[in-house]
């Protein structure tokens, strides 16, 4: 046996061993590539279109308006601002402040409300929603914006 045969089939081995691995490493890489994107979030029938209706105020003023005449003639008492959620995982609306009050609906992360009022401990606060919906959330889960 020559050394020369005996090289070549070692670099041959060492060469489809390496092929391997760079093979392996690469289909590892797309398949964790793939793996983290997150999914589209699902929608449902039955799921309310609160979210489009804060995005896209404009696209129906009027209609909004002739359905809910009082909502837009409520006036803003004294100590009111603008304001926008900052829990990440949105928020509770409640009837009542309190953990013991009802729950009547919930509010995004990002999404832009109107803080009324605070209760008298400062540990709620009263909101109004773009769709003139009105209750309370636990204070400093909303941040004062600009106006």
């Amino acid at each position: 046996m020559r050394w020369s045969s005996v090289l070549k089939f070692v670099l041959g081995v060492f060469f489809a061993i390496a092929l391997l691995a760079t093979g392996g490493l690469v289909a590892a890489r797309v398949m964790m590539a793939r793996l983290s994107v997150m999914p589209p979030k699902p929608t449902f029938p039955n799921d309310t279109p609160t979210k489009n209706l804060a995005a896209k105020p404009a696209a129906k003023p009027a209609v909004e308006k002739s359905d809910k005449p009082d909502t837009a003639a409520k006036p803003l008492p004294a100590g009111a601002f603008p304001a926008r959620v900052t829990q990440s995982i949105g928020l509770v609306v409640r009837d009542a402040p309190g953990s013991e009050g009802g729950s009547i609906g919930g509010v995004d992360f990002n999404d832009r409300v109107t803080v009324l009022e605070s209760n008298a401990d400062k540990t709620w606060q009263k909101i109004r929603l773009n769709n003139g919906q009105e209750g309370w959330v636990r204070a400093g889960n909303v941040e004062q914006m600009s106006q």
